[in-house]
């Protein structure tokens, strides 16, 4: 957890900030960070950063576009040197608040907030931007982030007291929530209608940014009519995927990808880890002769997933121990399962 000191520096600048910019993790951890931080300083702009492991320059033309003073970078573990360049050029100050095992070379702002920094834990941004916001308003958004990224945080009993109806019972683990409960809804329509247009994220995200109450999301409405019809396709299409997937139930390894216009690995995979938790599940999602590959085991899989890729030509990766996000050619995919089996048969 980060000290009372560290949360009353991100606090601080954002009261003292003109016009800040947010670049956030395009899932709903990324998505709730955002939130619970724009909701408190009631200023700035906002972007979920996709198809990326790192926030390149590309994005910088957003900071100048909107004229901002400082720069928020939430739930996003690698900032690349050139856009560290360019926001040095222009004098504009990066605030680093991640949570992911990163890589002492890859830590290269000055104000970089990471809970693993002084501690064993590891908590979701948005865990630690509900302690800066202090907003008991946005206790829901606080808690599906947090829930969202596997992890339930200590306030999440506010949340049940305040609304039972989100949380109607005892639950055992983040999954149980997820896939069991109201806020578990919540939740995936914000996952899924992430993987929308930009332009429809953007009205997503200015909805939100408006909502007073989460009962807002299930009102259809002109307001809500588009997003709402989006999940609801998307979500046919994920239920199919699903499956499919889980014809596979009798393999080793569940290792299933699929091609496509929007990628549902990250949420697939979530849902076949609480379905099948002794297994290694790998689901992976082909589009213009690239893969997006997720993992989930219960064990490390970030050690065996990164050890696969080694030797496999622009692969990259990274992620926590049990869940991590793989990038690699198409054509690789057979031999990244090749080497991911090699290693664990070593176990």
């Amino acid at each position: 957890m980060l000290s009372d000191k560290q949360l009353k520096e991100i606090k601080e600048k954002l009261e003292n900030c003109l016009n800040p910019f947010f670049f956030f993790d395009n899932d709903v951890d990324g998505l709730c960070s955002f939130l619970l931080l724009r909701k408190f300083c009631g200023k700035g702009k906002g972007i979920a950063i996709k198809s990326s492991y790192s926030l390149t320059k590309h994005y910088f033309k957003y900071v100048e576009k909107n004229k901002s003073d400082c720069i928020f970078v939430l739930d996003k573990p690698v900032i690349d040197e050139d856009f560290i360049k360019l926001a040095e050029e222009k004098n504009i100050e990066i605030m680093h608040i991640d949570h992911h095992v990163i890589a002492k070379e890859n830590k290269k702002v000055k104000n970089f907030y990471n809970p693993r920094e002084i501690s064993e834990t590891y908590e979701p941004v948005s865990d630690i931007c509900y302690r800066i916001a202090k907003r008991k308003e946005d206790l829901w958004i606080a808690c599906a982030g947090s829930v969202s990224d596997a992890f339930v945080p200590d306030f999440i009993s506010e949340l049940k007291k305040k609304n039972p109806e989100l949380m109607n019972k005892n639950y055992k683990t983040a999954f149980d929530i997820l896939y069991n409960s109201k806020l578990g809804e919540i939740i995936k329509i914000m996952s899924l209608c992430l993987r929308d247009s930009e332009k429809r994220v953007e009205e997503l995200i200015e909805f939100l940014i408006n909502c007073n109450n989460y009962s807002a999301l299930f009102e259809e409405n002109e307001k809500t009519k588009h997003f709402l019809s989006k999940f609801n396709s998307l979500n046919a299409k994920y239920n199919l995927l699903l499956e499919k997937a889980k014809k596979l139930e009798k393999e080793k390894m569940i290792f299933f990808y699929y091609s496509g216009e929007i990628g549902l690995n990250r949420d697939l995979s979530n849902e076949l880890m609480y379905i099948y938790p002794d297994k290694i599940i790998v689901v992976g999602f082909v589009k213009n002769g690239k893969a997006n590959v997720s993992l989930r085991w219960k064990k490390d899989i970030r050690k065996l997933g990164l050890k696969a890729i080694e030797g496999i030509e622009g692969a990259t990766g990274g992620g926590h121990e049990n869940s991590i996000g793989i990038q690699l050619a198409a054509d690789d995919l057979q031999k990244f399962k090749e080497n991911l089996l090699r290693e664990i048969e070593k176990l």
